[in-house]
């Protein structure tokens, strides 16, 4: 087996400048990787740039992976990758109960984590080597649904079958999703509000793992699905034994 190179290769992150697409553009910059980060935000990227020391080897790019014609430009200007990866999402405002439930909201869901990530297989595979790899990033709730969740749920879920029908089509190209648990980033301040860390611990206790995940976790399991060439169609969960209880 001929090990995938991290060390120059070429990888884009979008929803990179923050949370779990941050903590993996640290990694893989530490591994030598050359890494552009993209998000809907010029400010957050710059932010994020400064946080990972201006590494030379460190690109941003504003996109809203929602807007075809973004997605289009983003790779016509980028070119050529190695790897794709998206861990964007955009749920505020979805967390609600059925009543409660803006359509707007939930739009901004599937446009995130559906329609994005499709405009993203759409464009990039044919900037991609038969050894490269889109990773995405669905999550426990398409398991282990609750009360507020329903649309977070299902557009998890509708991603992981996006997940195994373009592993076939892109083929060699490999597909796959981690599907984190609950997760220490600022997504939760959309969820919990104040409550966060009081929610956080409570689940901790509850998790066979005995904590809830950290960025690094989940780029650890990215890391893992970028560089073994063997794995694709597959649902990578990193959830602390989330779905056992």
């Amino acid at each position: 087996m001929t090990a995938i190179k991290i060390e120059g290769a070429k990888v884009l992150i979008v929803g990179g400048s923050s949370g779990m697409g941050l903590a993996l553009a640290r990694r893989l910059l530490d591994e030598g990787a050359f890494v552009t980060i993209a998000g809907r935000s010029q400010e957050r990227l710059a932010a994020a740039c400064r946080q990972l020391d201006d590494d030379p080897k460190l690109g941003i790019y504003a996109v809203d992976i929602s807007r075809e014609e973004e997605v289009a430009a983003l790779f016509r200007i980028v070119g050529s990758v190695d790897h794709i990866v998206s861990t964007a999402a955009d749920i505020e405002g979805a967390y609600q109960l059925l009543p409660s439930i803006e359509l707007a909201a939930a739009q901004r869901v599937v446009e995130s984590k559906f329609y994005g990530p499709l405009l993203l297989a759409k464009y990039g595979a044919a900037h991609l080597p038969s050894s490269g790899s889109i990773t995405y990033t669905s999550g426990v709730a398409a398991y282990r649904p609750a009360a507020r969740g329903s649309v977070v749920a299902a557009v998890n879920a509708a991603l992981e079958g996006l997940v195994r029908a373009l592993a076939v089509e892109l083929a060699p190209i490999r597909i796959n999703a981690v599907s984190p648990g609950w997760v220490d980033t600022p997504i939760w301040s959309f969820v919990a509000g104040d409550a966060k860390q009081a929610t956080l611990d409570a689940m901790a206790q509850r998790l066979p793992a005995g904590r809830v995940g950290q960025p690094e976790d989940i780029a650890d399991a990215i890391r893992f699905l970028i560089g073994n060439g063997f794995t694709t169609g597959t649902i990578l969960h990193v959830e602390g034994g989330h779905r056992l209880v």
